[in-house]
């Protein structure tokens, strides 16, 4: 069967955490996702060469008014979207900012800045591949302890047919506290 020819968008997915352990979530007044709840991002500036981490690094800085070094940033995952709403393909890098941040919930230009406890993923509005397939291998890859440095995904979502299908093409367990050192970043 021949698919139509659909652009290819780059973008970062930033997952930043409280002392307590919430996750950070913008709950979209715009498009994509509009109504739901993901974690802050957005497309890579291509034209003037910047690189995922570069640019999730800036996201942060936009939408949070966090300014963090890009040694804070790990590279969590990995995710490529197959004709993602009929309309093009992302491919998605998820990065986990190591160690707590603190930041007061607030309004901006795309939605409302909220804290959330991992537990209440469940009963949020989010979008459906986040849900099914993006929170779950995030909390498959969740760092061991409060050192240690949480794992890595490489997953493939085909989007094209009546039913979204995936496959985790590449994986790597957390590692462990004792082998992380991240002196100087918490």
């Amino acid at each position: 069967m021949q698919h139509p020819l659909l652009p290819y968008k780059l973008a970062t997915l930033c997952d930043i955490r409280d002392a307590k352990g919430r996750i950070l979530l913008l709950h979209r007044l715009r498009e994509p996702n509009k109504g739901l709840c993901s974690p802050i991002g957005g497309k890579l500036e291509m034209t003037t060469g910047e690189s995922p981490a570069q640019c999730a690094q800036r996201e942060i800085k936009e939408e949070a008014g966090l300014d963090l070094p890009i040694s804070r940033l790990h590279l969590m995952g990995l995710i490529s979207e197959q004709a993602f709403e009929g309309k093009g393909h992302w491919l998605l890098f998820y990065y986990r900012v190591l160690g707590a941040v603190e930041l007061e919930a607030h309004d901006m230009p795309e939605g409302r800045l909220e804290w959330h406890h991992p537990d209440e993923l469940d009963g949020l509005p989010l979008p459906e591949t986040d849900r099914r397939i993006i929170w779950p291998l995030v909390r498959r890859h969740e760092a061991t302890g409060p050192k240690g440095r949480p794992g890595f995904f490489a997953a493939h979502v085909d989007c094209r047919g009546p039913e979204m299908t995936w496959t985790v093409e590449e994986q790597f367990d957390p590692l462990p506290a004792q082998r992380a050192d991240l002196t100087g970043l918490v």
